[in-house]
């Protein structure tokens, strides 16, 4: 059901700030987050009949023309092994994606996009771009640009803090 555009979006915890200006930022960001991300898992099954995941993977093998190994594909994903090997295998059957052994190491598998597969991702990729510009159409675009420069410095942050804290 679309939301009403009168209406604010829903916010985890109701962007209630708990007292922790921290915790209410990260509240703040998963829930943008969140709504841009059901709305593409939507887009992307309604008008393409395809995941978020299924493009993501296509997406970093079209940045990779000669193809990417299992391991690479996972870790320029963030996930694992396992979830990459059944998104690949679901493309492969649809003959998008192509697999063959690495050259040196016969144990390994380079995954790049088929003809076919760049075709279809070209599409998903332009209608991708659409939907994000869409929704982020009413930042002005100073706005939007003082926000990526200070996303920017958010993640210097985050990997500043690689351990947990002591309590």
């Amino acid at each position: 059901m679309p939301l009403d555009a009168s209406e604010p979006l829903p916010e985890k915890h109701d962007g209630r700030l708990g007292g922790s200006r921290a915790v209410g930022l990260w509240l703040r960001l998963l829930s943008c987050s969140m709504v841009i991300e059901k709305r593409l898992r939507g887009r992307f099954a309604d008008r393409f009949a395809t995941t978020l995941p299924r493009f993501d993977v296509m997406a970093a093998l079209d940045r990779a023309p000669g193809g990417l190994t299992m391991g690479q594909l996972s870790r320029k994903l963030l996930v694992s092994n396992g979830n990459v090997t059944g998104l690949v295998r679901q493309l492969q059957s649809q003959g998008l994606v192509a697999t063959a052994a690495a050259k040196g190491d016969k144990r390994s598998s380079v995954v790049a996009l088929t003809p076919a597969g760049r075709a279809l991702f070209a599409d998903l990729a332009a209608a991708h771009h659409a939907w994000i510009e869409g929704m982020l159409a009413g930042l002005p675009a100073d706005r939007a640009a003082l926000l990526f420069e200070l996303l920017a410095e958010l993640r210097v942050s985050i990997g500043a803090e690689d351990e947990e804290p002591a309590a």
